[in-house]
């Protein structure tokens, strides 16, 4: 099936004549309105859009992304446990090319691959079911990350004691999916690393670090390449633009720094907010970002989007509480976020 078309680009004096109209649809899992807020830990949109996954303490939820309803979501389940996983899920990621292959870990150690079209899954006449998984892994330690590779094969799965393991999907056709492991391991000349991302040819990985600088190491052979002195505090989370000419890079010292691929050299520091920047997420086309806070609340209510060329603040959306996790729709204006009250919700221009 071929990909929805991608919407005419939205420009900067326009994006709050589209936000604002439209009041955020909640995914909520309980059938009556909620003032607390679940502890989500992650979210992720499949290829199209059409799903979107969310993990909260042990657990992981797929919803339709057009049917609010929580018996149009499926829920991922290791066997007889009841749980996707037996401790907390840290990251929820679907694969860039498979709409109905996630991956998930946690603090259980384990790196788990979910079928959401299994009997019973997400896709399809959903009515709230449960969906087994494909294959797992045991990384030991406990799971703090992990991130695609741009062409779908390969995982890469980051412990908290800075121990990266690559994943290798061999069999895809089979009922079972195969993973091969392989130590990806980095050296560490000080500091760790708490999150990585792939640069979008797949050739390079974006590393954070626990002493502010920016790792870029080739891949597959993590040697170091170029360092972005980006902050002097942790950095925790870093994304390459889809349009390839800017990496984001959020901190403990609550900013976020934008570095332009062609000079490397940081061309805006967006200081709006007064947490720790924890999430980052372009929009499709690299021209908006949104950030947010992870599990710190102590930030500021409220959901800037950013111009990234001019790294202006050009609206924001209304929360009750301080942004956590934040991913754009892949096709659309649209931000699913995590934070507030009820559940999951989504902004934007999502509905044709």
């Amino acid at each position: 099936m071929a990909p929805a078309p991608r919407p005419r680009p939205l420009r900067k004096d326009y994006v709050a004549a589209a936000f604002k109209p439209a009041k955020p649809t909640v995914f909520s899992e309980s059938a009556r309105p909620s003032s607390l807020a679940p502890n989500i830990r992650s979210v992720s949109w499949s290829p199209t859009g059409s799903l979107i996954a969310q993990s909260t303490s042990v657990n992981i939820r797929v919803w339709n992304a057009e049917r609010p309803d929580v018996k149009a979501s499926s829920e991922m389940k290791d066997g007889a446990r009841g749980t996707a996983h037996s401790m907390a899920v840290e990251k929820v990621a679907f694969n860039p090319r498979r709409e109905a292959l996630l991956a998930s870990t946690g603090l259980d150690g384990m790196v788990k691959l979910w079928d959401v079209r299994a009997p019973g899954g997400a896709v399809g006449g959903m009515r709230g079911s449960t969906t087994v998984k494909s294959a797992e892994h045991k990384v030991g330690g406990q799971g703090l990350f992990l991130t695609w590779h741009p062409a779908g094969t390969e995982l890469l799965v980051g412990r908290q004691d800075d121990v990266v393991t690559a994943l290798d999907v061999r069999k895809m056709d089979t009922a079972l999916l195969e993973l091969h492991p392989t130590d990806r391991s980095p050296l560490k000349d000080r500091g760790s690393f708490n999150m990585m991302a792939f640069s979008n040819s797949g050739r390079e990985v974006f590393a954070t670090t626990g002493d502010g600088p920016v790792k870029v190491l080739d891949y597959p052979t993590m040697q170091p390449i170029y360092t972005l002195a980006a902050h002097t505090s942790n950095t925790y989370a870093v994304q390459h633009s889809p349009a390839g000419n800017y990496v984001a890079v959020g901190a403990s010292d609550s900013l976020i720094s934008l570095w332009d691929t062609n000079t490397w050299m940081c061309t805006h520091v967006l200081s709006h907010h007064t947490s720790a920047v924890r999430d980052l997420s372009f929009s499709f086309d690299g021209s908006y970002l949104v950030a947010g806070c992870g599990a710190d609340r102590d930030g500021d209510k409220g959901l800037d989007i950013y111009h990234v060329d001019t790294g202006e603040s050009v609206h924001t959306i209304e929360t009750v509480n301080a942004v956590s996790w934040v991913a754009w729709h892949p096709l659309k204006y649209a931000i699913a976020y995590g934070g507030d009250p009820g559940g999951l919700k989504i902004a934007g221009v999502f509905k044709d």
